[in-house]
């Protein structure tokens, strides 16, 4: 499914907080969004899933305005997975991702067979199968983490958006977060804070700045020195990789990023630090 962001501004407290944003993220297609604190991410990506309403634009799916569908059409065509999870759950890990069926059903509509085996695949891709019957609220914060996105898998979306998807989540996980989301086939618009998940698994990214795009391409065309200078306030130096380029970041004017003493770095997340949103 195509999304077609139009002109899109926000407003929040009487301060644009997205001004003008357009962006088009085809069918199947995995876009980043990076952008320092404040620079408007979650806010975009707000009206994706119409928790928050544009002042001006619009979005549409397909060509279909996406704030004329019914709450139900919506839920079928977008699914989210916040940064936090929700801690207040008194439900199992199988009823919370059982949960991304709802707008399969009709009202009061029982859970099927293929629910369940729709279910328990999400569970098996997120890696939470052995949980099945935990209570969420006693899960760690990455163990929640990987219920939220079991949940959104088990909704069946073709448009999946993900607000800091490896928020809570250690290195592997967050490296089989994002492979279990590119392997899909879905149109997938993720809010990440680490440049080097994103040139690795992203089609493309789009970088955001005091509300407004700066950049958009392929990671490697984006994230120049240049660009990481002035819009996230570090230096940067990068490595050669047979995956995706690796990049290591110190702060303006910092001592310089030393040399490696061992093997050139191969796997930047195991390397090198990251940045934040």
């Amino acid at each position: 499914m195509r999304v077609d962001i139009e002109g899109i501004t926000v407003t929040l407290g009487g301060r644009d907080v997205v001004s003008g944003a357009s962006l088009t993220v085809n069918s199947g297609e995995v876009v980043g969004l990076l952008g320092p604190n404040g620079s408007g991410k979650s806010s975009l990506l707000r009206t994706l899933y119409r928790a928050v309403k544009p002042r001006h634009g619009v979005v549409r799916l397909d060509g279909d305005d996406l704030r004329s569908l019914t709450g139900r059409q919506a839920a079928k065509a977008v699914a989210v997975m916040l940064q936090d999870a929700p801690t207040d759950f008194d439900l199992s890990v199988e009823e919370t991702v059982l949960l991304g069926r709802a707008p399969h059903h009709a009202s009061f509509g029982r859970d099927s067979a293929e629910d369940l085996l729709i279910v328990a695949d999400a569970m098996q891709r997120a890696e939470i199968s052995d949980l099945r019957d935990r209570m969420v609220a006693t899960l760690s914060g990455g163990q929640r983490q990987r219920v939220m996105l079991a949940r959104a898998l088990a909704q069946q979306s073709p448009v999946l958006v993900l607000d800091e998807p490896s928020n809570h989540l250690d290195i592997s996980h967050q490296h089989e977060l994002m492979s279990t989301v590119r392997s899909l086939g879905r149109t997938v618009i993720a809010a990440l804070h680490d440049i080097n998940l994103a040139s690795q698994y992203c089609d493309r990214v789009v970088v955001l700045a005091g509300g407004r795009i700066a950049a958009e391409g392929t990671p490697a065309a984006v994230f120049t020195p240049e660009l990481i200078r002035t819009v996230f306030g570090v230096d940067v130096r990068v490595f050669a990789d047979d995956i995706a380029p690796v990049f290591a970041f110190r702060r303006l004017g910092g001592s310089s990023v030393p040399r490696s003493t061992g093997p050139t770095p191969h796997r930047l997340e195991q390397k090198a630090a990251s940045t934040h949103d």
